[in-house]
């Protein structure tokens, strides 16, 4: 069972490491690099590297949603704090989740916007888990 619980904090981490590691990278290297070609161009690349990151938006998704009811499941109970932080997180992690799949589709032109919302956000999840896991 030890093995499993490893597994699965991991699944979680390295998931959420690639999901807010590709927004920011894309937020803050991609966009600016970007926003130096033609119009055209622009647009053109910024859907390709969307494109080629949905699969791990999808990926990363379904390793968080997976794990995380599994660490849900197999964690005793906890206090009510504890329970309103979680829920806290988790519509945050639905607002990361909904946005991210809009941002990996093609013609959006709010992308670097939504990017910045994002993980905004996301940055708020990783303190929310970082203070669960310390005082919880």
């Amino acid at each position: 069972m030890d093995v499993l619980l490893v597994i699965m904090r991991w699944i979680h981490i390295a998931s959420m490491a690639t999901l807010i590691g590709g927004l920011l990278y894309g937020r803050l290297v991609m966009a600016p690099a970007i926003a130096m070609l033609a119009p055209d161009a622009r647009e053109s690349l910024a859907d390709r590297a969307a494109l080629l990151f949905r699969p791990f938006v999808f990926a990363s998704i379904a390793g968080l949603v997976i794990s995380g009811t599994f660490n849900l499941l197999t964690t005793a109970g906890h206090r009510p704090v504890y329970h309103m932080l979680l829920g806290i997180k988790l519509l945050l992690a639905l607002h990361v989740f909904a946005v991210s799949i809009l941002i990996v589709q093609p013609k959006n032109p709010r992308r670097t916007r939504m990017m910045t919302g994002t993980l905004i956000s996301g940055f708020i999840i990783l303190a929310i888990a970082a203070w669960l896991r310390l005082v919880f």
